[in-house]
């Protein structure tokens, strides 16, 4: 009798423990976008799988309590035949929502639940009136009822929800969830044919078909079958979780792969841009010289001849009227404002385009650019050469000229100062030019004047175009310090060919 007893403990244990697991693992389904269906059809299969394992559990105590001749009040009975009904009902409620169409009709679940529900209590009631007796002999008939009116359908309704969810992932090509899922299909048909195995009582067909029969038969108790079941239930539908869960690794995976190769376009788009910008910047540069060098040719070919002629011809009326003081005195005013003009001619016309960038380089047109400032201003430039002196792109020279220039322009205006040092340093690879100024310095982020910020990214832009780097740092009354540096090569010297092989403008008025 104890083994007996032992055994019948284990049965109820693993049957219990089945199905609540069962239930643990779809409630923790529904709540992570399950793919077996929506959350709110998954949770009467949760609630189906959690209580009717406490039942089973629960029966175990109370049989236990039989066991020992201990008499037990009608409460914990009633309670045990709710928790049974309770879980029939949900599992009933699952199939009903899976099966039902998804538009309309919503309260179909409701009235069908509801309405066996009210039969089996109508029934229970009934049948214990037909019959009376104890109080415990009313639970049987409630307790078979509820196998009879509820269990079956409910399992039958499960399976057919479950076979449901099988075709559309076969439909969707997803064999591993389909086998997983025919698996606790059939394990929900048996379980529902287990519950024809009730109590022997007087009523069709359990006077028949109840669980002594099916002990003379198998030579086991049904219990044992449905813990069978319900652990084949619980393993299909834990592993149709798992499988759902791969797939959902996978889709992140692929949604992660997919992300990234977004990413990576859009970082290509960008570094195209880029380039596009760059290339912009370059024939933007490459077009103001052009236009400077065709500018200045211009003024050489037509003013400066005009000048040369204007300046012969008052030559020639000063020769003829030697004898009028004022005629002469005029026209030597003239004269010297004509000298005025071919001088100023001449340094537009440098400015515009210094012959000596083209001729000599970017070494000797810096210096002859800074000898003409220290003529003209008070200005103080130290001017340092290191490194091969080697003529580097034309490109390059250009650009590092014009910043030289708008750098010192710069410091003529604002710096305030009569000192300036600038270095220019040939390495293996690019060209570094410094220019530094010991002047009032300024807040380069709170800069007022206009003219002075279009000049900075001006040079900015020129150093961006051909991949260089610039660098501007100052501080109020500190000075200011301007470096940049950039590649002595690049991959486009024929486009400064036309510049290069432009008329010498550089003697316009002379």
């Amino acid at each position: 009798m104890a083994d007996l007893h032992l055994t019948t403990i284990a049965v109820y244990f693993i049957y219990g423990l089945a199905f609540f697991c069962m239930g643990v693992a779809i409630a923790l389904e529904a709540g992570r976008s399950p793919s077996l269906g929506e959350a709110r059809v998954l949770r009467p299969l949760a609630v189906f799988g959690i209580v009717h394992g406490l039942h089973e559990w629960y029966e175990l105590i109370l049989l236990q309590a039989e066991w020992q001749s201990i008499m037990l009040p009608i409460p914990l009975s009633l309670v045990r035949l709710g928790l049974l009904a309770l879980s029939f009902v949900s599992l009933l409620a699952y199939g009903i929502q899976v099966i039902r169409p998804p538009r309309g009709l919503a309260a179909v679940d409701a009235y069908i639940g509801g309405g066996m529900l009210m039969l089996y209590i109508a029934m229970s009631i009934f049948l214990a009136s037909l019959n009376p007796g104890t109080p415990f002999s009313w639970i049987t008939y409630a307790d078979v009822l509820a196998r009879y009116l509820i269990a079956i359908p409910g399992s039958i309704l499960a399976a057919i929800a479950l076979r449901r969810q099988s075709l559309l992932a076969i439909q969707n090509k997803r064999q591993k969830l389909s086998s997983s899922l025919n698996w606790a299909t059939w394990g929900f048909v048996l379980y529902g044919l287990t519950q024809i195995f009730v109590p022997p009582l007087d009523l069709f067909p359990a006077r028949f078909v109840n669980t002594e029969t099916f002990i003379q038969v198998t030579g086991l108790p049904i219990q044992v079958f449905r813990a069978a079941l319900g652990i084949t239930i619980t393993v299909a539908l834990i592993r149709a979780t798992q499988v759902i869960e791969m797939e959902r690794r996978e889709e992140l995976a692929t949604a992660q792969e997919a992300r990234f190769a977004a990413l990576q376009r859009v970082r290509e788009e960008l570094v195209k841009r880029e380039e596009m910008r760059r290339e912009l910047l370059r024939h933007t540069v490459l077009a103001q010289e052009q236009e400077r060098t065709r500018i200045s040719r211009e003024l050489h070919d037509e003013l400066a001849q005009i000048l040369t002629g204007f300046s012969l011809d008052l030559a020639t009326i000063k020769s003829r009227c030697t004898g009028d003081r004022t005629t002469t005195e005029a026209i030597d005013r003239l004269q010297e404002l004509s000298r005025q003009m071919s001088q100023g001619l001449y340094r537009l016309v440098h400015d515009l385009r210094p012959a000596q960038l083209d001729d000599l380089g970017l070494v000797p047109a810096l210096q002859h650019f800074f000898d003409d400032i220290r003529n003209r201003t008070q200005l103080k430039i130290s001017f340092e050469v290191s490194g091969d002196r080697q003529r580097i792109d034309p490109l390059i020279e250009t650009i590092l000229y014009r910043v030289a220039q708008e750098a010192l322009t710069n410091i003529m205006r604002y710096a305030q100062t009569d000192q300036a040092v600038l270095e220019l340093i040939y390495q293996c690879d690019q060209a570094v030019l410094r220019i530094r100024d010991f002047g009032v310095g300024f807040d380069a982020d709170a800069l007022i004047d206009p003219q002075s910020k279009l000049g900075i990214a001006g040079m900015r832009e020129r150093i961006h175009s051909v991949d260089g780097i610039f660098v501007l740092e100052s501080t109020p009354g500190k000075g200011t310090l301007i470096e940049v540096r950039v590649p002595r090569e690049i991959i486009r010297k024929e486009e400064l060919k036309e510049i290069v092989d432009e008329d010498d403008p550089s003697s316009a008025g002379g």
